[in-house]
């Protein structure tokens, strides 16, 4: 089945329970807003992307809208585009509110004092981590650079530096403590 007689499909069996619905007909009209509910979700979901709980609150609050607004629809017009228009403001007017609240928001500049300072005091620690590790022997050394900073398990660091698993695991532990050890020492 194409997707242009789903759609047709889809519109067909909406309108004739909401038409029923609006004749009186209360399940049909309860099952209108629960198909409506799926159909306005997936609408939504394509243009908000990420918003989840947006998506949500719009579905809400576009049933709300044609609740009320049902005595506004044209019969002789496809109930999808009365639909799809009502959810469209309701988005439009979602986008605009989250406009406003993001204008109140002063945007961070990347040259700010706090970003080149970080920088530096980042590099600083790099370099004394460095100078720390270079202190300790390479069986400890090794496993720690490998295992706790670029992130490889104790399997994959054993086979790249030729070490059991069990003398990697080890080295880590003796590593750490020797740099604890040295840190300690160096403190004020």
């Amino acid at each position: 089945m194409d997707s242009s007689s789903r759609t047709s499909d889809a519109e067909a069996a909406l309108r004739s329970l909401f038409l029923r619905g609006l004749d009186g007909d209360a399940a049909a009209y309860r099952e209108f807003l629960q198909k409506l509910s799926a159909h306005l979700r997936a609408f939504l979901g394509k243009r908000l992307f990420g918003w989840p709980d947006e998506v949500e609150d719009l579905v809400q609050e576009c049933l709300l809208a044609m609740h009320n607004q049902r005595h506004t629809y044209q019969s002789d017009q496809p109930l999808t585009a009365w639909v799809h228009a009502i959810a469209r403001y309701k988005m439009i007017d979602l986008l605009r509110a989250k406009s406003a609240r993001e204008a109140l928001h002063d945007p961070l500049d990347d040259d700010l004092a706090v970003f080149a300072e970080s920088a530096i005091e980042a590099s600083d620690a790099r370099r004394d981590l460095g100078g720390l590790l270079q202190t300790l022997p390479e069986r400890q050394r090794l496993p720690i650079v490998h295992v706790k900073l670029e992130g490889l398990s104790v399997a994959e660091t054993a086979s790249l530096t030729g070490m059991s698993e069990s003398a990697v695991k080890v080295g880590i532990h003796r590593g750490l403590k020797a740099l604890a050890a040295r840190l300690r020492s160096r403190a004020p």
